[in-house]
C-alpha cells in the first residue's frame, strides 16, 4: 500500500504572513517540507530572511518579503511582487496580527484599538481579497485565517483583540462562501495558549498561566509546530472538502 499523496504540496506557491517566528515560522517549515515554495513575510525583512535561508538549507524553497499589514500600500506592493515573481498563489495563510494593549476593556486606548483594527481585521481582510483574484485567476486556492479561541471566548484584558479575532472567524465564513465558486476554500485555526513571544505576558506569569491550564484539559501550553499540522491539513488536498471551518487547536479548552 503506497503512501497517501494528500498531504502533498509540490508546485504550490505559499504565503504565511507573521512567519518571521512563533506559529508563523512553524508553518512555513512544515509547507515547504511538503513541497511547497514559501513567501516567509513579516514587517521586516531580516527576519523574514533568516527563516527562508533555514529553508533553503534544508532543502526547500522559500523567498522573504517584507510586509506590514496593517499598511494597505504594502499589501498592494507585496502581491504586486507576487505577480511579477510567481504570476499565482495557491495558500495564504493569514498569521500576522497585533495585541497591543492588555488591559480592562474600560481602559482601551484609542490608538490601541485603530492598530489592532487595521491589522487584524481590515489586513486579513485585503490580504484575502488581494490573495482571492490571484486564486480565482488560476483556478482555485485556499486561504486559512489564523484567528484564536478568543473569537469564541474572549481573553481577559484582550477586549479588542478578542472582537477582531471573532470578526476573523465570520470573515472565513464570508470568503468560504462567496469564493467557492472559483475553487477558494477558507478555513480558520483557532489556536489555544501557545508558547510564543506574542502571548508572552501570558506564559510567563505564573499567575495567569496557571489559571489557564487549569481550563485546558490537556494541562499544558502548546508548542508552536503543534499549530502546523492543522494548518497543512487546510492548506492541501486533504481538506478538498472542507471550507468556513473554525478548528480550534486548544488541548480541548473550548470543549
Amino acid at each position: 500500500m503506497s503512501k497517501t499523496q494528500l498531504f502533498d504540496l509540490d508546485g504550490k506557491i505559499a504565503f504565511v504572513s507573521g512567519a518571521s517566528r512563533g506559529i508563523g515560522e512553524a508553518i512555513a517549515k512544515l509547507l515547504a517540507q511538503q513541497g511547497a515554495h514559501v513567501i516567509v513575510s513579516s514587517r521586516k525583512l531580516e527576519g523574514c530572511q533568516q527563516v527562508a535561508d533555514g529553508i533553503v538549507a534544508e532543502g526547500g524553497k522559500a523567498t522573504a518579503m517584507a510586509c506590514h499589514i496593517g499598511e494597505m500600500e504594502q499589501i498592494s506592493g507585496v502581491f504586486a511582487q507576487i505577480r511579477e515573481q510567481f504570476g499565482r498563489l495557491d495558500i495564504l495563510v493569514n498569521n500576522a496580527a497585533t495585541n497591543p494593549q492588555f488591559c480592562n476593556v474600560l481602559d482601551t486606548d484609542l490608538g490601541a484599538f485603530q492598530k489592532t483594527v487595521d491589522v487584524n481585521i481590515r489586513g486579513y481582510f485585503f490580504m484575502s481579497v488581494e490573495a482571492g483574484k490571484l486564486m480565482r485567476e488560476n483556478g482555485g486556492g485556499s486561504i486559512i485565517n489564523v484567528a484564536s479561541i478568543n473569537g469564541v471566548s474572549p481573553g481577559v484584558f484582550q477586549g479588542i483583540y478578542s472582537v477582531t479575532k471573532a470578526a476573523v472567524i465570520n470573515m472565513t465564513k464570508v470568503f468560504a462562501k462567496e469564493c467557492a465558486q472559483f475553487g477558494i476554500r477558507c478555513n480558520a485555526l483557532l489556536p489555544g495558549l501557545t508558547d510564543t513571544k506574542f502571548a508572552s505576558a501570558l506564559v510567563s506569569n505564573e499567575k495567569i498561566l496557571n489559571t489557564a491550564l487549569a481550563q485546558i484539559p490537556l494541562k499544558r501550553v502548546a508548542a508552536p509546530g503543534e499549530m502546523a499540522g492543522a494548518v497543512l491539513y487546510l492548506a492541501s488536498d486533504a481538506s478538498s472538502y472542507t471550507t468556513g471551518v473554525a478548528l480550534n487547536v486548544d488541548g480541548g479548552f473550548l470543549s
